[in-house]
């Protein structure tokens, strides 16, 4: 699995890289039928201070898997999209046909 990183109006971190590439690659070993992910950092002006958000779009075969967190913490809305796609990543895995 292949994993791209984009940050979008910040600077790039290694430590968000790490910790996403960390998570990723464990969901990867669950469901081995990822083939890539690009995962997208925006921030956003939020009044209400919950404009760091996390989107992660999954290569898989079909249609493709896509995620997105919202929060006032680039982890936490990392975190609740992993969540997200973890779930869907289930949904897919129970449609496969096993021959």
């Amino acid at each position: 699995m292949t994993i791209n990183f984009q940050y979008v109006q910040m600077p790039n971190s290694e430590a968000m890289n790490e910790l996403m590439t960390n998570k990723l690659n464990k969901l990867a070993k669950k469901f081995d039928f990822i083939i890539r992910a690009d995962v997208f950092f925006k921030m956003e002006n939020d009044p209400s201070g919950s404009g760091k958000i996390c989107e992660i779009r999954l290569s898989v075969p079909g249609p493709r898997i896509f995620a997105k967190g919202n929060d006032d913490d680039f982890e936490k809305a990392a975190a609740s999209t992993i969540k997200e796609l973890e779930s869907q990543l289930q949904k897919r895995k129970h449609t496969f046909k096993k021959y």
